[in-house]
This record gives C-alpha cells, structure tokens and sequence, in this order.
C-alpha cells in the first residue's frame, strides 16, 4: 500500500511526499482510513510506529482552513512531546495551510496568548498549561471537531487523567477522538467507554528484533556538513560495496550526481525508476561495476545482495523498523558489516527511540576528518607495498628500483613512491540544493530607532521617546 492508496487530498500527498513518506506504516494504514470515515479510534502502538502522521492525516485533512476556530487538539503527557507533534503536523499541514502550535507549560504564557491571536486551526498541548488557557478563556474548545490523546497511559502514569476529564467535559461541540496508547490499563479503558463512541480498535506491535554481525555507530552532523563527512568516509573506509540511504527521491537524485562529481561510481534507485531501470541499477551494483548505491527505504526493500559492506544513513529513517530494515542490507550470510547514521542535533530523540525499540546500542562516532582521510590512504599504501614484496610481483620494476637508488637514498625513493601512492581527498565544493542553508537571523532595531550605550532604557531625545538598543 501506497499513500496515494488511501484517497488523500494532493495537498496532504504533496506534503507527505516532501517529508519522504512513501509508504504508510502498519498503524498508519489501519488508522488513517478508519478516522477518514470519522470513527472514534483506539490505538494501541508503541513509540516509533509511526503514530503522529497517523492521527496527523486525518486531523489535517478534516481541517477547514476558512474556519479561524480551533478544529483540533492533541494532548500529550510532556513538553518534548507537545513540541514534536505540533512540528510533525506543521510538516503535514504546510501545502493546505493549517497551522498548529504547542501549548505547553515552561514557556512564558503571554507568548503564547500572543501566538493564538494567530488563529492557529490546530493545538498540541499538556493537560495543564491547557486549563491555565481554559480558565483564562484565552482558549476556547467550542468548535473542537477532533481530540487525539496520545501516549494516554503515560498520561495516565503522571497523574493526568483528572485533567484530561475536566479538559473532555469543557468541549461542548461533537467531536471525534483518537486514543493512542502503548497498554490498555483499567482505567484508559474506563476513559474511553466514557468519551469515546464505539471506537474501533487497531493493534500494532514494534518490532523489537535487531540484526546481529553488524557494528552501528551515529555521527552527530549539522545539516550543511553531511556529504562532506560521508566522502571522508568513504575514502576512509573503501567499502567495496556500499547503499546510502536517502529520505525521499530528490535527496537520492541530488546525492547520486554530488557523489560522480566527486568521482565516485554511483547509481540510485527510487519509486520514479522504472523497474528495468531499478533491476539494470541492481545488477551492475551486484557485479561492481559501481561500487555505491543510493537508494530510498521503499525502493530498498526486499534486497538480498551479498557483500555489502557498509550501510550509510544519510538521513534518519522515520521508525526503527524502517532502520532494522536499512542496515539488516550488510552483515548478511554471517559476514560482517557496518552502518553509520548521520543524525542532526535536533533529530537526536529520533536516535534515542530507535535504541529504545531496537534494545540496541548505537555507538557515537567522532566526525572524520580530511587529516583523517589522509593518514589512512598513508596507512593503505604501506599496506599494499606490503602486499607486492610478501607477493614477489615487482621483478620487472626491480631493475628501475636500483637504477634509480644510484641517484637518490633509498628512503627519499621509498617516501616518493608513497607520496604518489596516497590519494589526496576531493574537496571540491559540491552543494546538494536541498540542504537548507543556515539562516541567520539579524536582530535589527526598527526604523527610526538610533543605537546607543545606555541599554534597553527610555530616554527622552528631542522632546521624544525613543527605545534604545544598547
């Protein structure tokens, strides 16, 4: 099953498109159709299944951007949580314009009154700082046509069930209720028999399940900074066979044709290739005639090829089980195999799940360098002068190599020859269009505004005020 299976608006399509979605994840194929149908709905799915775009389709979807009241609300247990929802729906809202913001406690209140006068459609918030805005009436739950609680037994855990009845009880328009939760304790189930109208039930289990024989580091990289360090690991590694792993086809075109530019023997596969293009791409990788493959996880899957070494995730794969999925491509038939994943600082959590769900341990690494790069192509080009005298493969040239010692010592010759043994990196500026650049932003007084010594005071300048950036 594709998205496009699931009778979305193209808005909604082109967006889940642009956040490299190609297909939904097991709970998203069982929930996205139900809620479509405006059923209550009853989720029991663990961390890192895919559960926000589950709930995030339909809430998108069933928003009236002509309408300036509040349409949904998403209760979750913590800030953190809060947040990242309020981004993911963001995500799945930006081409249909329904904007949603994280209500939360910790954050100045009046900042958030100010954010509200917005009119966003949709909110993402903590039971608690959501009754300060109850009470305050600075929000209003009348015209609420979806509630979605999610991770309710962790809820349940800090003590907010209460809330949650009173936040329930204070709607007074019909609505709609997803329930998401890991387990189903008395009184979660008590909570839906009292809210919810006959919700349908949907049951996914993570898999747990890591593969063996493979090493897993993570390199922590900003954006900007990611294809740099993938070719130092390259040229560090020499992996004889290798798949990076892109988030959606553009990003897989982008690196195919940034890493020829550097000179590296690559070809992608991706859902827009045509399935002789993809099987010609897949043969050629098999007998290495290229040594990389880009790829995204939908046109990866159901790979079986031997000696692949090394699996790169350029991009963090969106659930673990789409990780489990990448890197069980190397360490196959009891061989060995590597797999790194590029994480930005913000994507960290993302990592943290993954470990959680897959019980495993990813190793931090320290960012490659172009020293680093350097001294291992010194340490390669030993080892294969090595390899030619262990061998005996160099009497043809053995004559050359005392000709040329009657004019220079033998280390002199010796340090020459490694000196043109060792590759030097590429460092060629190559930019993949897509990595966003990294805005700066100024903070320039207003117009008419003159900047002075005296800091943030008012003082009085020609018989007027003025505010002073100091």
């Amino acid at each position: 099953m594709k998205f496009t299976d699931l009778n979305l608006s193209q808005e909604v399509l082109k967006a889940i498109s642009s956040m490299g979605f190609e297909e939904p994840s097991p709970i998203q194929a069982k929930a996205i159709p139900i809620a479509m149908n405006e059923q209550d709905i009853i989720g029991q799915a663990q961390t890192g299944t895919g559960k926000t775009t589950a709930f995030g389709v339909p809430l998108i979807e069933r928003t009236d951007i002509e309408h300036e009241g509040i349409q949904g609300l998403v209760l979750a247990p913590t800030r953190e949580l809060a947040i990242q929802v309020a981004e993911e729906l963001n995500r799945i809202g930006q081409v249909k314009g329904v904007r949603t913001l994280p209500i939360y406690g910790g954050q100045d209140i009046t900042r958030q009154i100010k954010a509200l006068k917005k009119k966003p459609q949709i909110i993402a918030a903590t039971p608690g700082r959501l009754m300060d805005h109850m009470k305050r009436r600075t929000i209003r739950l009348d015209q609420i046509r979806m509630v979605v609680l999610d991770e309710a037994d962790e809820m349940l855990n800090m003590g907010f069930i209460e809330d949650i009845e009173a936040i329930l009880a204070g709607i007074t328009s019909s609505y709609q209720m997803m329930l998401f939760s890991a387990t189903m304790p008395k009184r979660i189930q008590n909570l839906a028999e009292k809210y919810m109208n006959e919700p349908e039930v949907v049951k996914v289990k993570a898999k747990t399940m890591t593969v063996k024989n493979i090493e897993q580091h993570y390199i922590e990289v900003p954006e900007k900074r990611k294809f740099d360090i993938l070719c130092n690991l390259l040229d560090i590694q020499s992996p004889e066979r290798a798949i990076v792993f892109g988030r959606t086809k553009k990003r897989v075109d982008e690196l195919v044709g940034a890493l020829m530019k550097r000179g590296y023997s690559a070809e992608g596969i991706h859902g827009d290739i045509s399935q002789a293009k993809r099987n010609q791409v897949i043969r050629r990788f098999k007998d290495q005639s290229i040594e990389i493959m880009v790829a995204t996880d939908v046109a990866a899957r159901g790979l079986d090829i031997k000696g692949v070494s090394h699996i790169y995730n350029f991009d963090i794969p969106q659930d673990p089980e789409s990780y489990v999925h990448r890197i069980g491509r190397t360490g196959r038939a009891g061989e060995k195999g590597q797999a790194t994943t590029f994480v930005t600082p913000r994507e960290m959590s993302q990592l943290k799940t993954i470990e959680e769900v897959t019980k495993t341990k990813i190793v931090r690494q320290p960012v490659p360098t172009v020293s680093d790069v350097i001294e291992e192509n010194k340490q390669a080009a030993i080892e294969d002068i090595k390899k030619i005298a262990e061998k005996g493969e160099y009497h043809e040239y053995k004559q050359i190599a005392e000709n040329l010692l009657e004019d220079v010592d033998s280390v002199t010759a010796l340090a020459s020859a490694l000196k043109l043994l060792t590759k030097k990196p590429d460092v060629t500026p190559v930019k993949l269009s897509e990595v966003p650049p990294i805005r700066v932003r100024k903070n320039k007084p207003p117009k008419n505004y003159r900047r002075s010594n005296t800091g943030g005071k008012k003082r009085r300048n020609n018989g007027k005020n003025r505010r002073r950036y100091g």
